[in-house]
């Protein structure tokens, strides 16, 4: 089975014979000017890699929502109306002796009230505590209607005040939402603006994570019994950001992998010195380029420059492994280099284009944090194709390889009885035999998968904050909450909207009634608030709290009395036309969350042809999550239509041949259905952060296939046998493709110790892919091919 790499390519010792017009146009562009286009890439590097220091870290509350979808469009629409429903932090106040109703603990709450008050970026107006005048109790009496704030103006601290501050919190009904049930804390809600008002910049959630953690350390600090908690979007954010700062680590850590298996496999230091180097160059590019164009990087974007890295790594690797082969049989190492891009250019060029693809089709998802990712991934892919293709054959054809490590891998072809055991074991697919024992194994395989894959469920399977551990902080804090007050952290309010003035009619209450009745209903409904209950319990207070009152009078006159109650206060807006029926739920699991979106749908077929009020979904927390989700469902099988059909098309025109894409895809389809079924085993939900996996797996996968096929395709045009062609194949780029396998997967594996859980639930199922699918290509790839491709003797014959 010895037969020379590429043996219609000469071998030239002599640099003078060389034929320099030989060679596509792009090979004579790039070698023939080749000192031209090392000091194009070096001012690239010192420009780009400038701009690349100014790039950064950020994330927006507005870039996680689906923005294209119908309740996000109504949120917008009205969100100067539904004031606490958007952006907003939950800060408790804690003590662990006693309760908050004693007057140096009222003292620290307040302190901490007006603390938080000063921190750019509140809504000062929005602001909601035990301290802000906008929390107010109200109740009948013979004179009529009397109220004011909870905690009086003439307040001093004293028991007297302090009871009456208690009679007060009863009377406004917030025990279990600003106060906790045992007592023992009390809450801060804190709407944010979208900007900072002092720069006029959107607001830095690192800079405000950090503001809250002095405040919760300057007011606990040498304090055992009082604690603070913090819940909120942007707190999360502040924590994930936290959490990248750790994340850097991981980098250098794939940067010492990669090296370490490059040199195993080359034993040329400055070889692989010099593709580690160009690898990240490629990185230095993709963030400059991106810092110029105005992106930052967010806890999902600042993933792929690990991807970027591992990717060029291994194409750089294909590269190194062609010119160390060409110079051990005594080329030159210009010339090595000129073959060396000749033969893999196209192959390389594939690849990278089916990468990008796999994260360009992620841009039919209408949420800007992945579309930031697939736009940095794009043109970190993009930058791919002239640092890992272009690049390093130039500066391999001026720096050459070691000579022993050359001598190494140009070794004589051993025959079969003295080759490695690994190798007799992978051309036994090449034998029909095991073969069809490999496809039997795969089709029983994709069944089962198909099976487990059908628990797969959209959006978040876990309690708290699915993007943290379970035993963060953030998470501890929400555990908090859930445990000492009865108000949920997962509200879907659905927007109920009139003609000014039309929120005191007795038609659209009774609606609200009836709606109200069906979430009631659902399991994972803890809680109904709104004006109709508010309405209904002012009702019962007209006639003394008796509770057999607690219902709509069917009187509009009396309705209106109501309601006029209520009016300035946060239950409706000033014009009587837009408020909000709070649904608070026990989670936000997407079973839970598709239950109230499919009563809402429900009951707008039910009740839509009046026209005087409307039920539109959706703000709050889970109303946002259930948008969200609502989106990734739909685009995740679209998204996988789009990349396996680029794939498709990509890999037709390089190989020419419908049985060779017949070979290179069906692997990657079992990867995909596997993939789907571990996240079922893991209790993953396909939701923003897991969703781009598969197609990056799919993207990045048939590289492997890329690099395999097209050369056992052009061996057996040569007339060899499909066992020839695969060993000529293993010896040249296949032993490279378990290399990148590997590689890749060490690069994303280490994301698996990462305090931020989405990042390492990422880790992990790209990890399963990139291993996988190096097993498909080595194995499952040529048992296809044994029945599919057909050698071509007449190739031999001329």
């Amino acid at each position: 089975m010895a037969h020379s790499e590429q043996s219609d390519l000469p071998v030239i010792s002599d640099l003078q014979k060389f034929d320099y017009d030989s060679g596509t146009f792009l090979e004579r562009l790039v070698f023939n000017h080749r000192g031209v286009v090392m000091a194009i890439c070096a001012l690239l590097t010192l420009v780009l890699g400038y701009q690349a220091t100014k790039i950064e870290l950020k994330a927006g509350f507005e870039k996680t929502l689906p923005k294209a979808h119908q309740f996000v469009i109504n949120y917008q629409a009205n969100r100067n109306e539904l004031k606490g429903l958007g952006n907003n932090l939950r800060v408790v106040v804690a003590v662990k002796e006693g309760t908050i109703f004693t007057s140096e603990n009222l003292k620290f709450l307040e302190e901490v009230n007006d603390a938080i008050f000063f921190i750019p970026g509140v809504d000062r107006n929005g602001m909601k505590s035990l301290f802000t005048p906008n929390t107010r109790w109200r109740v009948v009496t013979e004179q009529g209607f009397e109220g004011g704030p909870v905690i009086p103006g003439d307040f001093d601290g004293s028991d007297r005040s302090i009871a009456e501050v208690k009679r007060n919190i009863l009377r406004a009904g917030i025990m279990g939402d600003l106060v906790a049930n045992d007592e023992k804390s009390a809450a801060i809600i804190i709407p944010l603006l979208d900007k900072n008002p002092e720069t006029g910049e959107r607001l830095d959630y690192s800079e405000l994570s950090e503001k809250l953690e002095d405040i919760r350390d300057r007011f606990t600090e040498g304090n055992p019994d009082r604690s603070i908690h913090i819940i909120g979007f942007a707190k999360l954010i502040g924590d994930l950001i936290d959490g990248l700062f750790a994340v850097m680590a991981f980098f250098a850590v794939a940067v010492i992998i990669a090296t370490a298996l490059l040199y195993w496999y080359t034993r040329c230091f400055r070889s692989t010195v010099m593709v580690i180097s160009c690898t990240l160059v490629a990185v230095a590019w993709q963030l400059g380029i991106l810092s110029m164009l105005g992106y930052e990087l967010d806890p999902f974007s600042i993933l792929v420059p690990f991807l970027v890295f591992a990717i060029g790594v291994s194409h750089g690797a294909q590269k190194l492994n062609g010119v160390l082969q060409d110079i051990g049989r005594g080329t030159h190492r210009y010339i090595a280099a000129r073959y060396t891009f000749r033969r893999l250019f196209l192959a390389g060029v594939t690849a990278l284009l089916s990468d990008g693809v796999g994260f360009a089709v992620l841009m039919i998802i209408q949420i800007q944090v992945i579309q930031d990712l697939a736009v940095t991934a794009s043109i970190g892919v993009l930058v791919l194709i002239f640092t890992n293709l272009i690049l390093i054959p130039i500066v391999l054809s001026y720096t050459g390889v070691g000579k022993t490590c050359a001598e190494r891998a140009s070794r004589p072809v051993k025959s079969a009885e003295e080759m490695h055991p690994l190798w007799r074991f992978l051309l036994l697919f090449t034998k029909r035999g095991p073969a069809a024992a490999a496809i039997m194994v795969s089709v029983v395989l994709a069944g089962v998968g198909i099976y487990v894959a059908q628990d797969l469920q959209i959006g978040d399977l876990d309690k708290g904050a699915p993007e943290l551990r379970p035993d963060s902080r953030y998470n501890k804090d929400v555990a908090f909450m859930i445990e000492n007050y009865s108000v949920s952290t997962d509200v879907f309010a659905i927007i109920v909207k009139t003609e000014p003035d039309g929120c005191i009619d007795l038609e659209g209450l009774s609606l609200a009634n009836e709606l109200e009745w069906r979430l009631r209903q659902l399991e994972g409904v803890e809680d109904v608030r709104g004006l109709n209950v508010r309405t209904r319990e002012i009702m019962m207070g007209i006639n003394e709290g008796f509770p057999k009152w607690q219902a709509l009078f069917r009187n509009q006159d009396t309705v209106n009395y109501a309601v006029s109650e209520l009016v300035t206060l946060e239950y409706v807006d000033p014009a009587c036309s837009i408020w909000p029926m709070l649904i608070y739920l026990a989670d936000h699991k997407a079973a839970t969350l598709e239950r109230v979106v499919d009563t809402l749908d429900e009951f707008n077929a039910d009740w839509g042809e009046i026209d005087k009020i409307e039920f539109m979904g959706a703000a709050g927390s889970s109303g946002f999550e259930a948008a969200t989700n609502i989106v990734v469902k739909k685009a995740n099988r679209e998204m996988l239509f789009y990349v396996y059909g680029a794939v498709i098309l990509l890999c037709m025109l390089t190989f020419r041949s419908v049985p060779g894409v017949i070979c290179a895809v069906l692997p990657l389809m079992l990867t995909s259905i596997l993939c789907e079924a571990l996240m079922v085993w893991l209790g993953m939900g396909v939701k923003v952060a897991t969703l781009p996996v598969i197609a990056l797996g799919v993207g990045i996968g048939v590289d492997y296939a890329l690099y395999v096929l097209t050369v056992i395709l052009a061996k057996e045009k040569q007339g060899m046998d499909l066992t020839t062609a695969y060993y000529e194949t293993l010896n040249f780029t296949g032993r490279v493709v378990a290399l990148i396998g590997v590689t890749l997967a060490a690069g994303v594996i280490t994301w698996a110790m990462s305090p931020i859980k989405f990042q390492a639930d990422m880790g992990i199922l790209l990890t399963f892919m990139f291993i996988w699918n190096m097993f498909g290509a080595l194995i499952l790839m040529p048992a296809l091919a044994c029945f599919l491709i057909k050698p071509k003797p007449e190739a031999a014959s001329a």
